[in-house]
């Protein structure tokens, strides 16, 4: 896909900095939840492939895994609920992107640890 197409279905999110401190009971919090919706190796899979595709999939995915149509779904619904992925409308069809700034903030609170 090219990156024109990419950017109209997921846009690139604001590059402000992500001044949250990486500590305490609300960081811990968030932490938490970010590791939850990627505890399973399913989700980790679908993370993986969309940040090496650097664009925007839509049925791809279903393709790459050895899993049915609903349990993508249900992955994909997780990631999405805890801000990982992003699923923009495109016609008939939903397209899936890594969410930037999400993973740059749990890259930042496993650093923390």
């Amino acid at each position: 896909m090219k990156r024109e197409a990419a950017e109209a279905c997921c846009p690139p999110p604001a590059g402000k900095p992500d001044l949250r401190p990486i500590e305490g009971a609300e960081a811990d919090e968030e932490l938490a939840t970010l590791c939850k919706a990627i505890g399973h190796p399913a989700r980790v899979q679908i993370l993986r492939l969309l940040v090496s595709k650097e664009a925007c999939i839509c049925g791809d995915i279903v393709e790459e895994l050895p899993l049915a149509q609903s349990t993508v779904s249900q992955h994909l619904k997780v990631l999405k609920e805890a801000g990982l992925i992003r699923g923009d409308v495109d016609g008939p069809r939903v397209c899936y992107c890594i969410e930037p700034r999400t993973l740059r903030r749990l890259k930042a609170l496993i650093g923390g640890l």
